[in-house]
């Protein structure tokens, strides 16, 4: 049997095919069956909260995974016959950067930026401020303003700024330095003992650029854009991580490479044992 394997996985244009390039048919299908092997565990790693998580299992007719790294990895769940159960270790790791304060306080100090728009109450929590603005706004000079502002505060935040494709709206979150999912992902591994080895991370936007550049395993998918995949392999070359990014091509098994077929193409590169097992059944 091949070692076993933690894949975690962004959900949204990664394992979901809600983007503009068309899925394998067959790809699901074998996303699910490789998730019920024994050997292996499932971790979906996204912006969502909790809710729409579960949203999109149901939808997309997804695993429903062992772990869950959600709200832009400020939350961490375990996924058991009782539930979804919230680790609170993982809060308490990532509450100093914040000093106390929580999400609606920090709005406060920013609440006369213009270009910040608040999201909706269901997509904050503690330790999540989340806003909407123009994917066109000068980023630079807007995401120094907002770090000034928290750090005359001593607050430690990580900024994470992304784009909806599909609505073209531009995303800022606001998070502990120490909450993102790369932290989160290595927090999960160190507590149920996964190697590096055993790890590999899938995604495909540029809130995902900080773990597939991080020196774990990851998993670039074909939908990807251009400028995702640029800045990914930037931040590797810089940080000198070598041989830990695969981009999905598509030629692999019959399928395109796009979504859940680029998550298994991945696979079967970083778990060569596992390549006749998908082959197989995806023929």
């Amino acid at each position: 049997m091949e070692r076993r394997i933690l894949l975690c996985s962004d959900l949204d244009r990664t394992l979901l095919p809600n983007g503009a390039q068309a899925e394998s048919p067959r790809a699901r299908p074998l996303l699910r069956a490789f998730a019920a092997r024994p050997d292996v565990s499932l971790a979906y790693v996204s912006g969502r909260h909790l809710a729409l998580v579960q949203a999109a299992i149901a939808e997309y007719a997804i695993p429903q995974p062992d772990f869950a790294i959600g709200d832009v990895g400020t939350t961490i769940y375990e996924v058991g016959a009782a539930g979804w159960r919230l680790w609170d270790a993982w809060a308490d790791e990532i509450a100093p950067d914040w000093r106390g304060r929580r999400h609606d306080e920090l709005a406060r100090l920013l609440d006369d930026i213009g270009e910040l728009v608040l999201q909706e109450s269901e997509k904050q929590n503690a330790f999540k401020l989340s806003y909407y603005l123009d994917p066109a706004v000068a980023r630079g000079a807007l995401l120094d303003e907002v770090r000034a502002r928290l750090a005359a505060e001593k607050l430690r935040a990580n900024l994470i700024w992304s784009i909806d494709e599909t609505r073209h709206q531009g995303l800022l979150d606001v998070l502990p330095a120490s909450a993102n999912k790369l932290h989160a992902i290595r927090f999960l591994m160190a507590r149920r003992g996964y190697s590096a080895r055993e790890t590999v991370f899938a995604g495909d936007s540029g809130n995902d650029v900080q773990v597939l550049s991080g020196g774990l395993q990851a998993i670039l998918v074909r939908n990807a854009t251009a400028e995702v995949r640029a800045e990914a392999e930037a931040q590797l070359a810089a940080a000198g991580h070598h041989g830990t990014l695969y981009t999905a091509r598509g030629d692999w098994a019959g399928m395109n490479g796009n979504y859940s077929a680029g998550v298994l193409e991945g696979v079967a590169h970083y778990f060569p044992g596992m390549k006749d097992w998908l082959e197989t059944r995806a023929g």
